[in-house]
């Protein structure tokens, strides 16, 4: 569904974890990452939720943008444009996928062609 990889490095457990080598334990890694990749062992690749691009506006109604058609006069002439509306927009916030997606960091090729 669109999206890139991680914003902060180290959040996702498949992501690099600073070695060349994949070994935690060689230098440029600290304690904290450390601690991170251990509690993260049993995650899994699989992205179960995410972040909808809808919202609703005043009445209820759930898109992705608003429009409102106004009436403007030039030269003695009607003319209807339309005006995209930005305020008062509530996002729809997380929704749950109806089947899961591999995760962006996941990092083993899965199908070979």
């Amino acid at each position: 569904m669109g999206g890139s990889g991680s914003k902060t490095k180290g959040y996702w457990p498949f992501a690099g974890s600073g070695s060349v080598d994949g070994d935690p334990t060689k230098e440029g890694v600290d304690e904290q990452s450390l601690a991170r990749l251990r509690s993260f062992r049993c995650a899994t690749p699989f992205v179960f939720t995410r972040r909808s691009s809808l919202y609703f506006d005043e009445d209820g109604d759930l898109a992705h943008e608003f429009y409102e058609e106004t009436v403007v006069t030039k030269n003695g002439r009607k003319r209807a444009k339309l005006k995209k509306i930005q305020k008062n927009l509530i996002p729809q916030g997380t929704i749950t996928l109806e089947h899961p997606s591999i995760h962006v960091d996941f990092p083993v090729v899965l199908c070979e062609v």
